[in-house]
């Protein structure tokens, strides 16, 4: 039903229109007092054997909303309500800013693809701290995560102390924060992942991190698939001499290799991320070398072309202790998670498998 209604709604609106109504839809159910129990009930359906812990954080399953797609943390219930088992928001900037000028989000539908040049826009970290801190908890609270960047005004030199004063707005109401250095529609941000500019940068958030809470927050840095594979193992290293407690990988590309769309299509929509299917190799191959890099030592997220439950669990036995959609949520529709998680649930017991922890890095091990 979904499909039909994409295609005959969705698919003929601007996409960027048609994100803020599906996402209105999304935030009314949960908002109508029982209609978002009934929801969770049909859509969120808990296998214990998914239970995880990472990050030191028990999680009702491996699969998370990746960032972009809830930037102020106005959705939080309603997205968990659909199934996802923690929620990512953001990227979050020190300072409000409009991002970029629309049209700055478009669909390759061959490709199952989205081409982004959205530009942080967000309400700043300050307005989000806020609603955080207003947020009742209990024991049913989604599990979030906090996504940071830079505010496109501030310059590259100055992009430390933008960090930290989201950091220090923002990390007492995360679960997990993470430093965005991988968009690639922030100029200059992506310089901030070569390990001389990354290195300090992540030290001092880590520093503003333990200033603002008493309780350690994991910090995780997310990177780009372009790197090259020597940068990967550079920043893999750097997170294990700073302490951190993961990475997230990857980012969306400024690559348009092997795509489907007609090429004017896609010369025509000019720069941007692109995210979707497309990725699937190559995040696939950035996180076989972070684990073997880290061998087991951090946490490892893998986002970027996961679709179908064989995707997530392919990822999982690669060797990523927790996996991330956002792409494919679009093409699919609001029963994408209840897939993903009785397909996982099936290829679980399939292997053999008494938990999920069992099962990650398995592949290389058989």
């Amino acid at each position: 039903m979904y499909k039909t209604l994409f295609n005959l709604v969705f698919r003929k609106m601007d996409p960027e229109k048609a994100h803020h109504l599906a996402f209105f839809w999304i935030r009314l159910a949960a908002s109508v007092p029982g209609l978002g129990v009934l929801v969770r009930l049909v859509l969120a359906p808990r296998d214990r054997a998914l239970r995880t812990t990472a990050l030191g954080l028990d999680l009702p399953g491996p699969f998370g909303l990746a960032a972009g797609f809830d930037k102020d943390g106005i959705g939080i219930d309603g997205l968990s309500m659909l199934g996802f088992d923690y929620v990512e928001i953001g990227t979050v900037t020190g300072e409000p800013q409009p991002g970029n000028p629309a049209p700055r989000l478009f669909r390759l539908v061959e490709d199952r693809a989205l081409i982004n040049r959205m530009g942080f826009n967000n309400q700043g970290s300050a307005r989000v701290a806020a609603r955080l801190a207003a947020r009742p908890h209990t024991s049913s609270t989604p599990v979030i995560g906090v996504n940071i960047g830079k505010t496109k005004v501030v310059e590259e030199a100055d992009a430390i102390g933008d960090y930290v004063k989201s950091t220090e707005r923002l990390a007492k109401h995360a679960d997990y924060l993470v430093v965005n250095v991988s968009s690639p529609n922030t100029p200059g941000l992506r310089n901030l992942q070569a390990v001389s500019h990354l290195g300090p940068l992540l030290h001092e958030v880590r520093k503003a991190a333990d200033r603002s809470t008493p309780h350690h927050v994991p910090l995780l840095v997310k990177i780009a698939p372009d790197l090259a594979d020597e940068d990967v193992d550079a920043v893999a290293d750097l997170a294990l001499e700073l302490g951190l407690d993961g990475i997230i990988a990857t980012n969306t590309t400024i690559g348009r290799g092997g795509l489907v769309a007609p090429a004017a299509q896609v010369e025509a929509i000019g720069m941007g991320g692109l995210s979707g299917a497309p990725l699937k190799e190559r995040s696939l191959e950035v996180l076989k070398r972070l684990r073997a890099r880290t061998e087991g030592r951090l946490t490892i997220v893998s986002v970027g072309g996961i679709e179908t439950a064989e995707d997530a669990w392919q990822r999982i036995t690669a060797g990523a202790d927790l996996v991330q959609g956002y792409s494919a949520f679009i093409y699919e529709g609001p029963f994408w998670m209840r897939r993903v998680h009785k397909g996982l649930s099936a290829r679980l017991r399939a292997g053999g498998f008494r938990t999920l922890a069992e099962a990650v890095g398995s592949a290389k091990e058989s």
